[in-house]
């Protein structure tokens, strides 16, 4: 799966870090960072959570 994020329509909630850390990172600049663009298969349902929660829609999950 590929992740990919729409940083004009991000507003850096940190709503998906918080549901997967290991792909998403709002960093001291407040700034959300891709952290794993290509993660494997034992993270798909946290990244998908991600992509749901996310308040803007601007998480892409490409299959």
């Amino acid at each position: 799966m590929k992740v990919s994020v729409n940083f004009d329509n991000c507003a850096s909630t940190g709503a998906c870090t918080q549901m997967c850390p290991e792909v998403f990172e709002i960093r001291k600049d407040g700034f959300l960072y891709i952290l794993n663009e290509n993660p494997g298969p034992e993270l798909r349902e946290s990244v998908i959570a991600a992509e749901e929660i996310c308040p803007t829609g601007a998480i892409t999950i490409e299959q």
